[in-house]
Order: structure tokens, then sequence, then C-alpha cells
């Protein structure tokens, strides 16, 4: 199945659309990528999940993307004696290490890191945002913070502290569990949540291998802070804007990602939008005009997929929800002022011979007016370089590998079919010649463009580029350096 846009629809599987039927009406409707939240699901549960969206694509034989969502740690105060209070704005309150029953004025915090790290000066957030202090004291056991924003506070709500760099692992002993879980299933990206450093990444990466595509949340400020090394740690990127809202000023966000954006561009790596981009469509059956451009902006900057969270796993109009994105996605891509805005934030190629070929692929296509550029990849490296240019034309990604075409669902622009290795260059040509032609992307007498990494070097290399035309039967008529 192909589909008409670029962009990428990701969603996210729960109890609206945990049903095999149901994850049939989502992929028809247009996800190229499904969410597995493993905050909310067991282990028997997203093996379920799993086993449904992998039969799912095998009746479609379509490459489906799957994503294990890891919760990450997860920092929450202690109980009320009187279940919630209310807490004064402008006052002194207290967390500490004292397991008894909390009051007005103080409340126990069950987390030694914490007292470890903080400093006079730091921002404290409870309850996503709701309530903000500031600490004006320490000791080992107890933390003295002023209340800017006081409100009602809940037992076992969270905290954050955006300020504060935690010395932490990125991975709770629930994460670890679930990891090795969802590797075990054989999921294709494995996203890690309050990821605050590069290594956090790199910590992550000496468990997983080559198992999976490691696709990074940013949603802490010491992960904007260190943003570059972050990207080239990881496969990929989540621009998980609820979180990154409660940890930074809201009017912050709309900047941030579109910097993330861009970096994550530039460096090649596939970045995801997400949270609220369709929020009232849980409930409703249309989004807002506001959520409606919201998506828009995520598509004409460029990003390669576009997340729905809530929306399709507890919504009640998951199928609508996707539909309206895929509708909203089309007409942005169709836009006169799409292209212009896309190439706006155009990047130089990284001075690296493969990369000078795949930008080179990409202006070569658009001077002679090809149709498409067909690229051979094993890794997914020779897609990966030719989609950061964003061109103009289809590209078809050719693999025999099936993970490697299970993590380009992920990618911007790419149609990944699943196809044995050609015998020579000669077949090379014929076939992605055959394949252009059967796809409908060409037709007799438009050219196409091949890419691929061949054995000469190291591997993951792209230097090679054939041009080739076809007939009425899509067989290559020419063929040329």
């Amino acid at each position: 199945m192909r589909r008409n846009r670029r962009v990428k629809i990701v969603a996210t599987l729960g109890p609206a659309s945990a049903a095999p039927e149901a994850i049939e009406r989502l992929f028809i409707a247009g996800v190229d990528v499904f969410r597995i939240n493993m905050s909310h699901s067991t282990h028997d549960g997203s093996k379920t999940l799993y086993n449904a969206v992998r039969a799912c694509a095998a009746r479609h034989r379509h490459s489906i993307g799957i994503l294990a969502d890891l919760q990450g740690p997860k920092f929450r105060i202690g109980n009320f004696a009187t279940g919630r209070v209310n807490v004064a704005a402008k006052s002194i309150f207290k967390f500490d290490r004292d397991e008894t029953l909390g009051t007005e004025e103080r409340v126990h915090l069950p987390h030694s890191q914490i007292f470890d790290a903080i400093e006079p000066g730091h921002i404290l957030v409870l309850d996503d945002g709701k309530l903000r202090m500031r600490v004006v004291d320490k000791s080992p056991v107890q933390i003295k913070a002023e209340v800017l924003t006081g409100g009602m506070l809940a037992s076992r709500k969270g905290i954050s502290m955006p300020d504060t760099l935690l010395p932490i692992s990125p991975l709770t002993e629930k994460d670890k569990l679930d990891l090795a879980h969802a590797l075990k299933l054989g999921v294709d990206w494995v996203a890690l949540s309050f990821v605050q450093r590069a290594e956090d990444v790199h910590e992550v990466r000496k468990l997983i291998g080559t198992r999976a595509a490691i696709m990074s949340k940013i949603e802490k400020p010491s992960a904007v802070a260190q943003l570059e090394d972050v990207i080239a740690a990881s496969d990929g990127i989540m621009v998980a804007r609820g979180d990154l809202g409660v940890e930074m000023p809201v009017e912050k966000v709309p900047g941030i990602q579109k910097r993330i954006t861009r970096l994550s561009r530039a460096a090649g790596k596939p970045v995801v939008i997400a949270t609220q981009m369709l929020e009232s469509m849980i409930s409703s059956p249309m989004p807002t005009r506001a959520e409606v451009s919201d998506v828009a902006t995520a598509v004409f900057d460029g990003a390669d997929a576009i997340m729905l969270s809530a929306e399709s796993a507890v919504g009640q109009y998951p199928v609508e929800a996707i539909q309206m994105m895929d509708k909203i996605a089309i007409q942005v891509e169709h836009d006169p002022v799409y292209e212009p805005m896309l190439y706006a934030t155009q990047t130089e190629p990284q001075p690296t011979g493969a990369d000078a070929i795949a930008a080179a692929a990409s202006a070569i296509a658009d001077t002679v007016r090809l149709g498409a550029i067909v690229c051979y990849t094993a890794t997914g490296s020779t897609v990966l370089r030719v989609t950061r240019e964003r061109p103009g034309i289809p590209v078809i990604g050719l693999t025999p590998i099936e993970s490697t075409a299970r993590r380009l669902a992920m990618v911007w622009g790419v149609h990944t079919i699943l196809t044995g290795d050609p015998e020579n260059l000669s077949h090379m040509v014929r076939k992605a010649c055959r394949i252009a032609f059967e796809e409908g992307m060409v037709k007799a007498r438009e050219g196409i463009l091949i890419t691929a990494g061949i054995p000469l070097g190291s591997p993951g290399a792209t230097n090679m580029i054939r041009i080739a035309f076809v007939d009425e039967s899509g067989a290559p008529i020419a063929e040329e350096v």
C-alpha cells in the first residue's frame, strides 16, 4: 500500500485500538508506525499488540514499524493525611525523608537522588505544572521551597526538577524488564524517556546493540542544552511536547520544536513531533482549528513523522483522528508554499563522500526531471542520506532485510519494499526500473535515479549512481552514470 504523502503517521495503541480489526482500520486509514506505551501495557498485552500488528503487515504485504516507548524514571511525592492539601502561594513548603503522612506544610519525598542533586534556586514543578516552587534551602534530609504558584496538591502527584541534572540511570528496573521483553518480541524502535545527556543514550545502546533503533525523547532542559550531542548519539528524536512544556516555559516550546526539527534534519535523523496534536478528537469527531494548524506546522517544517497519543489509544474517534491527520498532511504537501518552506531550512551535506553522492542524487534527479529515486540499502543508511535532502520526487527504498524495511517506516518520503539482493549491476538497474514502474511511481519514458552502497569500502557506503529510463513494460531503455 502506497501512501499519498511523505510525512509518516505514528499512532499509539490502547483500549480503543487494541483489537486486531481496530489495528487493521487504523493502518488502512494511514498509520505507518504503531506505538506501544510500556507505561500502560503489560508484557502479555504488548505481545498481543505486537502480534496483531505483524499479522496486519503480513496480510497487506507492507512494512509497518513498531515503537516501544519506555516509561523512564518517574518521581512522585508521598501521601497526605487528608489525601490532598491546599498549598498557599508565598508560603514555605518542605520535602523531607520522614515517611509520616504529609500536611499543608510538608510531605515525604522518597527519592534520595533529588536530595543529592538539588540546589537553592532550582525550580520544582508538581502535578504537571499546576504548582511551582523555588528551593531556598536544602540539607541531606530536607528541602525548603518557596511556593510560587499554589493550589491543591494530592498524594502521589508527580514532581520534576527542570534545573537539576539528576545522577540517575535512564532506565529503571521496570524499564530494563520492559526493554528486554520488547527486544525479545522484535520491536523496530525503542523510545527512551527523560533523556538528560548523550551518555544516557550510549548506556542504553550497550544493552540494545543493533537489535532496535533508539529514539530519544526530548523533554528535559538538560537534553535541550546538549541537543546536538543527544541527536548524534541517537537514531531518531521525538519532540515530547507534553513533558517539555512542564519542564520549560510553554512559550519556549514552539521555538525549541523548530530547532530540534532543523538539527535532526541536518543530521539525517528521523524526527517525530508528538503530544496533543489532535487532543480534542479524544472526545470530538472534529479537531480545533488551532490543532489543524499545529499538525500543519510540523509538516511544513519537514518533520519525518507526526504522532497521536491518547487520540488513538483511548479516544472515541481513533480512525477519524488518523484520517484527519492524513488529510491535513496531504493538503499541506500540495500547498504552493510547502516546498519553499521545506527548503528554507536546507543544510549543506556532511563532509563525506557518501553524503556528497546522496546530495548529488537529489540535485541530479531534480535537474533531469526524473520520476523517482530508487535506493538499494541494507542498513537504511543510503535512504537516510537521500531523504535528508528532502527530494521533490518519490523515494523507493529496496532492501532484503525486513528489520531495515520496518525501521524505515518512520522516515520521511520513503516507500520501502522488501526484495532480494540484485545479482549484479545490470540486474540492479532492471529490478529498480520494474519496481518503480509497477508501483506507479514512474510512467513509460520517464527516468529514475538509482543509488546504492556497493561493497567497495566501509559498510553502509553510498557510492553508486545510475540513471535509467523505462519503456512501456517497465524495462530499462538506457542506462548511464
